[in-house]
């Protein structure tokens, strides 16, 4: 049996060198494809072409968020101002106050972001060393392979969660099969009933109402529709034991079977039958809600 998996996860891989710290962490949730995003320091711009590369190995679909943290060790925050943009900034308020800025004023533009970067020239030169560039990026993959780890955890409550709803859905049609058995009957009933009120006389030909009656039970007949859904059931859990990726199969297959649900209910003569469609109903929005957790 292949192995199904989730698209929701978080992991985390850290460690430490002796120019400093590091942790990637990587989550993910739903998605209709695969997205995946890199946040990493300046001078790591490798890095985001490493773990996109990667991150098809592992994933088929998810919204991926992977994230690299660096923290230098003691004595290397070394601090770089960004010139322009402090002299831009220096302009823009000497226009509007017309007069020449106090030191204190320029101390305070000096703490907006982006003005002052703690460490970036260490960064960056850490960045141009290839060997780090690639311990950062194996473990990255690392990290990778942690979430894939936590969503196949998630893909197996998944499992037994979908098998348990078709393990329901099956048995409510079940139900249903003995239920229909009486449809003909019922709606016999239901329109000898209706013309001997119509026509207390009997001026209706027989031949005729048993005409009618048999086109109005053909109609009822709901057959082929239990025999569709049983078929979907059957689909359902190969797809399940086929392992991801099945989540887009999944949630047509659901669609089918709502589809067949609803035909039941719309058929039904019985208020046990439409129940039973209605109930078979409620399984499958839960199936459909489940499915779309699925990669």
């Amino acid at each position: 049996m292949s192995v199904l998996s989730g698209m929701t996860g978080f992991a985390r891989v850290a460690g430490e060198a002796e120019w400093g710290s590091w942790a990637w962490e990587a989550k993910s949730v739903n998605g209709r494809g695969l997205d995946v995003r890199v946040n990493y320091p300046p001078g790591f711009e490798a890095l985001e072409r490493a773990i996109k590369t990667a991150a098809p190995k592992h994933f088929q679909r998810g919204s991926l968020q992977v994230a690299l943290r660096i923290d230098l060790a003691a004595g290397s925050d070394d601090m770089a101002v960004n010139e322009p943009l402090l002299d831009k900034l220096i302009g823009v308020v000497d226009g509007r106050a017309q007069t020449a800025m106090t030191a204190d004023a320029v101390a305070t533009l000096m703490t907006l972001k982006g003005v002052v970067e703690a460490g970036t020239s260490n960064l960056r030169d850490l960045g141009s060393d290839e060997a780090i560039t690639k311990m950062l990026a194996e473990t990255g993959e690392a990290a990778l392979l942690a979430l894939q780890a936590e969503r196949l955890r998630e893909g197996e409550v998944l499992s037994g969660l979908l098998s348990n709803l078709v393990q329901g859905m099956d048995d409510l049609t079940v139900q249903a099969e003995h239920l229909a058995a009486e449809q003909p009957g019922l709606l016999k009933a239901r329109l000898t009933k209706q013309l001997d009120e119509l026509d207390p006389d009997g001026r209706v030909d027989r031949e005729r109402m048993a005409a009618e009656i048999a086109l109005s039970a053909a109609k009822a007949d709901v057959r082929e529709e239990l025999d569709r859904l049983s078929a979907h059931f059957v689909s359902a859990r190969e797809l399940l034991a086929g392992g991801s990726p099945v989540g887009r199969k999944l949630d047509f297959l659901a669609q089918e079977l709502n589809r067949e649900a609803n035909t039941l209910c719309s058929k039904s003569v019985s208020l046990d039958l439409t129940n039973a469609g209605l109930g078979l109903k409620g399984l499958i929005d839960q199936f459909k809600e489940q499915a779309a957790n699925v990669e």
